[in-house]
């Protein structure tokens, strides 16, 4: 009898170890859930994740992404916030927390976030292109055009009717 138990033990235990899921794969769920639009879904598998490996940049920064789309804005901002708390250089966090942080109208802390962004990649067009609508939001209107030169300095391109909207506004053609 003691036997069966020990089996039926052992039995229970690699039945369990084998449906165990890695950080990594949630991440990868999350991912696949996210493409589909179940943000819900997506945000479950990330915390999961995070559940598994709380250092994991990754998965804080993809579910700030999928709180941004549900419009939790607050939880984005603390989740880009850990992310870049466990990797420093995450240019693509610090864009992200950008944007949540121009969503609640908080532009100062966005331009902030873009150019710690652009500081750890310098050639991340996404970063000048939100740095340079912020910078016009905030009628900073030289600095946006010197955003706008650099980003065509390093490939990237303009939207034609911002361009020409930074003119109006700036009253300048360059």
């Amino acid at each position: 009898m003691k036997y069966v138990v020990f089996v039926l033990t052992g039995v229970l235990l690699l039945s369990v170890s084998v449906y165990a899921q890695t950080a990594q794969e949630y991440l990868r769920s999350g991912n696949d859930d996210f493409k589909q639009g179940s943000f819900d879904q997506a945000i479950v598998d990330y915390t999961r994740a995070i559940d598994i490996n709380p250092n994991l940049a990754k998965a804080y920064n993809n579910r700030g992404v999928a709180y941004a789309r549900e419009g939790s804005l607050p939880r984005a901002i603390a989740d880009f916030t850990m992310a870049i708390a466990n990797n420093l250089k995450d240019a693509e966090a610090c864009n992200n927390r950008g944007r949540a942080y121009e969503g609640t109208g908080n532009l100062s802390q966005a331009v902030f976030d873009y150019t710690r962004a652009i500081k750890n990649n310098a050639f991340y067009v996404k970063a000048y292109n939100n740095r340079e609508l912020a910078y016009y939001k905030l009628k900073e209107y030289d600095k946006a055009w010197s955003d706008v030169h650099t980003i065509e300095v390093i490939g990237g391109s303009v939207g034609p009717y911002f361009i020409e909207e930074l003119k109006v506004a700036s009253g300048k053609d360059q």
